[in-house]
């Protein structure tokens, strides 16, 4: 599955690379792309990797996200 989120809080890329670590680190996720210009991410995941564990995730790391 890919789910694309809207990511807010994000002003570099260190911020990108942040956030890309906190979605690899969801169990499920296969991979992840990060765009600064968009303030999106792109998340490619099985079903074990629940929206609510992806959204936490980014919280955690100090970011908002939305699906």
């Amino acid at each position: 599955m890919v789910t694309t989120l809207r990511i807010t809080g994000m002003s570099c890329n260190n911020c990108v690379r942040h956030v890309g670590t906190a979605f690899q680190a969801v169990p499920g996720v296969t991979s992840v792309d990060v765009s600064l210009p968009d303030q999106t991410a792109k998340v490619v995941h099985d079903d074990a990797a629940s929206l609510d564990a992806m959204l936490a995730a980014v919280e955690s790391a100090g970011y908002e996200a939305a699906a």
